[in-house]
């Protein structure tokens, strides 16, 4: 019988300084490379489970999901850009976890995908 040889991989997501710094090393690449892309993970519709990177935001660490829509994820940048905080820390509906959220944003269709970790 032949011996079956598992590797371990290491898939770890890196932990970004920042909200700014996961946009420009994280999100502004994918951008680049795709153009027509709305989303992280490049597929039109559908949940995912798939975190695309963490952020540090008010001493959190924060989990982007990669059904998060890069439009939103622009909106939040020129915010910082302008020298707003443009994020305010929900509770999640079980009221287990947070969840950050756009300010000014409607909570319905949000597609800002983004959970404390």
């Amino acid at each position: 019988m032949a011996k079956r040889i598992i590797m371990a991989t290491n898939n770890s997501k890196p932990v970004y300084k920042d909200f700014q710094t996961f946009y420009t090393e994280a999100v502004l690449p994918l951008k680049k490379a795709n153009h027509a892309s709305i989303r992280l993970d490049g597929k039109l519709k559908g949940n995912t489970r798939i975190d695309c990177g963490y952020f540090l935001y008010q001493d959190k660490k924060w989990r982007v999901a990669a059904d998060t829509h890069i439009v939103k994820l622009d909106l939040a940048f020129e915010e910082f850009n302008k020298g707003n905080d443009p994020f305010v820390i929900k509770a999640t509906r079980d009221h287990k976890g947070e969840t950050l959220s756009i300010k000014g944003d409607p909570i319905r269709n949000a597609r800002f995908y983004v959970y404390s970790a």
